[in-house]
C-alpha cells in the first residue's frame, strides 16, 4: 500500500511563533509573529465593523481576519525584515516584495495543488485588490491594522520605561495619524480603543 503523501505547510505556519519580531531593538517583552498576527486579526475586524454600522461600508470583517493571521506567514521563510531595510530606497523595496513573492510562492507549494487557489486569495490578496472597491478598502484597514498594532507595542513598551521605541513610537504615530485623514475607522479606533491600552488590569477593570 502506497504511503500518503503528507503536506508542511499547516506545521510551517505553526512555527511563527518562534519569529520575533523587533529584531534590531531591545525590548522588555518579546514579542513573536502570531500574537502580532491575532492582534492585527482582532483589529483589521474591528475596523470592518465600526467601517459597516458607521460609514454604510459593505466590508467582509471575517475575511479581514483571516487575511490578518497569514499577512506576515512569509517571515517564516524571510524572518522579520526591519522596517528600515524593508522601505530604506526604491531599490530595497522592489527587492523585499520580490523576496516576499518568492516565499509566498513556497508557501503555497507546501499545500495540495486543489487547496492551492483558496490559500492564494489570502496570502496574496493584492491580486486581486484592483477588481473590487471593497476589497481594496479593507485590505486598507487591514494594513492600518498592523500599524495600530506596531502602535500598541511601542506604547507597552513605553509604559515599560523602555525609551529604544521612542523613535519607532513618533514614526508610527505620523503614519496613523496620516491614515486618520483618509480612513474615518481608524480614526475612531484610536479616539476610542487606544487610550486603555498600556493601563493595568485594575484600571481596565
Amino acid at each position: 500500500m502506497d504511503k500518503e503523501q503528507s503536506y508542511t505547510f499547516f506545521a510551517a505556519v505553526s512555527r511563527m511563533k518562534y519569529i520575533e519580531r523587533w529584531a534590531l531593538m531591545r525590548a522588555s517583552r518579546p514579542e513573536n509573529l502570531s500574537e502580532h498576527s491575532l492582534e492585527v486579526a482582532m483589529i483589521a475586524h474591528a475596523l470592518c465593523t465600526i467601517a459597516n454600522v458607521r460609514y454604510g461600508k459593505n466590508l467582509n470583517g471575517e475575511r479581514a481576519a483571516l487575511i490578518a493571521l497569514y499577512h506576515d506567514a512569509t517571515e517564516i521563510i524571510t524572518g522579520d525584515m526591519p522596517t528600515p531595510v524593508k522601505y530604506g530606497s526604491d531599490r530595497l523595496r522592489s527587492a523585499y516584495k520580490a523576496v516576499e513573492a518568492e516565499a509566498q510562492d513556497h508557501l503555497l507549494g507546501r499545500l495540495p495543488e486543489d487547496l492551492q487557489p483558496a490559500f492564494r486569495e489570502i496570502l496574496m490578496p493584492e491580486a486581486d485588490e484592483t477588481k473590487d472597491k471593497d476589497q481594496s478598502y479593507m485590505l486598507r484597514l487591514v494594513k492600518a491594522a498592523d500599524k495600530l498594532s506596531a502602535l500598541i507595542k511601542c506604547i507597552e513598551e513605553e509604559n515599560a520605561g523602555n525609551g529604544e521605541f521612542r523613535t519607532a513610537k513618533e514614526s508610527t504615530q505620523r503614519s496613523i495619524d496620516a491614515m486618520c485623514d483618509e480612513l474615518p475607522e481608524v480614526r475612531d479606533f484610536v479616539r476610542e480603543f487606544l487610550p486603555p491600552y498600556g493601563s493595568t488590569l485594575d484600571e481596565l477593570s
